[in-house]
């Protein structure tokens, strides 16, 4: 509600959000049932179909993003856990971000919008926040841009692909983030106030 109250209220409050969050993205994911249906005729033999499953190979993606594009996209490397530590090092690197490329958000004091995991609500995260004057928005599971936009968009089109390589899944998914246009970003964000 407060979110929402904001929302209305400020027409310049989506103008400083800077919303972020974490995804797995797979050396192989299968196709969806939409993806790998087949239009046939009512005659032809039903066709089987292997029971697929997602691999080993997988890599951590943190992005952060506003109305302009991707302010912030990282790997996780391999072997290291999200906690507080990394998490309040990476929004350091955040806010250093947002001071060089967007300035008129550094000026407007950004605000940041998260989801509630455990690394992002710690203390030394929430002393991080504070201390550096970071406004953070409440968090809806249900108002996650990152959840019903950027990732399904990204990987959808990744799904039913084979990537050798740690490197090309990484390679791949900035392609994918690359593509992406400012007027998607907007149009996410509308779509998100509504």
């Amino acid at each position: 509600m407060e979110l929402r109250d904001r929302a209305t209220s400020d027409s310049s409050f989506f103008g400083n959000v800077l919303t972020g969050d974490e995804t797995g993205v797979y050396g192989y994911d299968p196709e969806t049932s939409v993806q790998s249906s087949q239009w046939k005729s009512p005659s032809s033999p039903h066709v089987k179909k292997a029971r697929q499953s997602r691999s080993n190979i997988k890599v951590m993606m943190i992005v952060f993003c506003d109305l302009e594009g991707i302010a912030r996209a990282e790997f996780v490397p391999r072997n290291t856990t999200v906690n507080c530590e990394y998490y309040r090092g990476l929004l350091e690197c955040l806010r250093n971000d947002v001071r060089r490329e967007r300035p008129e958000k550094w000026a407007n004091s950004f605000i940041l919008h998260h989801d509630n995991a455990l690394c992002h609500t710690s203390l030394p995260v929430w002393q991080f926040v504070s201390n550096k004057n970071i406004t953070v928005c409440p968090y809806s599971p249900d108002l996650a841009p990152y959840d019903f936009w950027l990732f399904p968009k990204v990987k959808m089109t990744m799904k039913g692909k084979h990537f050798e390589s740690i490197q090309d899944i990484k390679a791949a998914m900035r392609a994918q983030l690359k593509a992406l246009a400012k007027e998607d970003f907007q149009n996410c964000f509308r779509k998100w106030q509504e």
